[in-house]
């Protein structure tokens, strides 16, 4: 049974960076999708960046371009969302899903089946 499990989270100011890891288990990333996800408090939950199966990114949210990047180490399973320049609006729950990609790629238009508990990340002064 494949499982995602996600650290990194917590309390940082504005302008500030965090770097979100997650761990997959029960399962190889090497063909894999990988995609992050976020929900603020209130809001429904979106979708942030996804890892391609050749190290590709696909940015989900405009808002986040040019501060925020994914990456992925095979090797040890697991896919990293480094966030920089943090702004409140960042805030949320962030979430990792996984998905074969010969299924449906980084699609937002096809469910991811597995998801992680989620780390909070807060950007507050």
């Amino acid at each position: 049974q494949v499982q995602l499990v996600e650290s990194g989270g917590g309390l940082v100011q504005p302008g500030g960076s965090l770097s979100l890891s997650c761990v997959v288990s029960g399962g190889t990333l090497d063909e894999a999708a990988i995609g992050w996800f976020r929900q603020a408090p209130g809001k429904e939950r979106e979708g942030v960046l996804c890892s391609g199966i050749s190290g590709d990114s696909t940015y989900y949210s405009d808002s986040v371009k040019g501060r925020f990047t994914i990456s992925r180490d095979n090797a040890k399973n697991t896919v990293y969302l480094q966030m920089n320049s943090l702004r409140p609006e960042d805030t949320g729950v962030y979430y990792c899903a996984r998905r074969t990609w010969y299924v449906a790629g980084c699609s937002l238009h096809y469910a991811f089946p597995t998801w992680g508990q989620g780390t909070q990340v807060t950007v507050s002064s």
